[in-house]
């Protein structure tokens, strides 16, 4: 049983960056209608950026918060230049422009960083030391990033149900032409969601360096892989379902990795992969998702 419930521990934490990069991915589907195929590049430069910061001497925590302004100041830049000339365009027009942003970012990273592995100092951004908890050993660097993910989904659930600027957003997300009858800036909302999601994956990508090193270009893709499982499974409209679909995967392929012996972890990826599949299948809209209705 012990074994089991340090399973379980491991799974959180790992569900924990699953579903930060899923959330970020919510966020602009709601607002765009659009799955960003670049959040996990994105997630990766702005870690490169805060690896940078520490080189120079900067200490972890200030490097953490000058990395969240940056990822947000360049997923504003991203929407404002990139993304909203082509918004009135089909979905696919975007979908392909995501696609190159992929692969424009990774070869910048490529460029300016090369392809060297690197990896942050030890015991960053949480201790790697254990506690024992009802004789089960408990990372301190699991229990910070499983709190950190919950405190995030807790800052969001205030901004969109309790302040004005998120009134704004997910108006600016339902119905983009009765917002701007009433004032709503929907232009800027839109940015100001891809902002939010830019920050969701720096976090996402700062604690995967530290929980999965090394720190390399693709260190991402596999995270991303995972996210998008998450965000299929608790639903494409839903920030909630985000978030539990991603502590739920996280916590099933650790499982499934610990105790079933031809999964181990050579087929974690291909298990979710699995997962996206069997859910588009049974269920479209996920768990949490909504179907959308016309009438005719």
């Amino acid at each position: 049983m012990a074994d089991v419930a340090q399973q379980v521990v491991s799974g959180l934490s790992s569900g924990g960056i699953y579903a930060s990069v899923a959330l970020a991915l919510v966020i602009i589907y709601r607002s765009t209608g659009v799955v960003n195929f670049a959040q996990g590049e994105m997630a990766t430069f702005t870690t490169f950026v805060a690896w940078t910061l520490i080189d120079h001497g900067v200490g972890y925590w200030g490097a953490f918060a000058l990395t969240l302004l940056i990822a947000f100041a360049g997923g504003v830049a991203l929407e404002r230049i990139v993304i909203r000339p082509v918004e009135s365009a089909p979905v696919l027009t975007v979908v392909i422009l995501t696609i190159g942003l992929f692969i424009a970012l990774n070869g910048l990273m490529n460029w300016i960083w090369s392809a060297q592995v690197r990896s942050f100092p030890p015991n960053r951004p949480f201790p790697t030391r254990t506690i024992d908890v009802a004789g089960v050993a408990i990372s301190i660097q699991d229990i910070g990033i499983i709190g950190v993910s919950l405190g995030l989904v807790l800052v969001l659930y205030v901004l969109f149900q309790h302040t004005k600027l998120g009134l704004a957003l997910r108006a600016a997300a339902l119905d983009p032409a009765s917002s701007r009858l009433v004032g709503v800036r929907v232009g800027w909302m839109l940015a100001f969601g891809w902002g939010l999601a830019a920050v969701l994956g720096a976090v996402a990508g700062l604690f995967t360096a530290a929980a999965f090193p090394p720190l390399e270009p693709n260190m991402m893709r596999a995270v991303l892989i995972y996210a998008f499982a998450a965000a299929v499974l608790g639903g494409l409209t839903s920030p909630l379902g985000a978030v539990v679909g991603g502590l739920t995967l996280g916590v099933t392929l650790n499982l499934l990795s610990a105790y079933v012996d031809f999964i181990g972890t050579q087929l974690r990826l291909p298990v979710a992969l699995a997962l996206i599949l069997g859910v588009l299948l049974v269920r479209p809209a996920g768990l949490f998702g909504r179907v959308a209705v016309r009438r005719v």
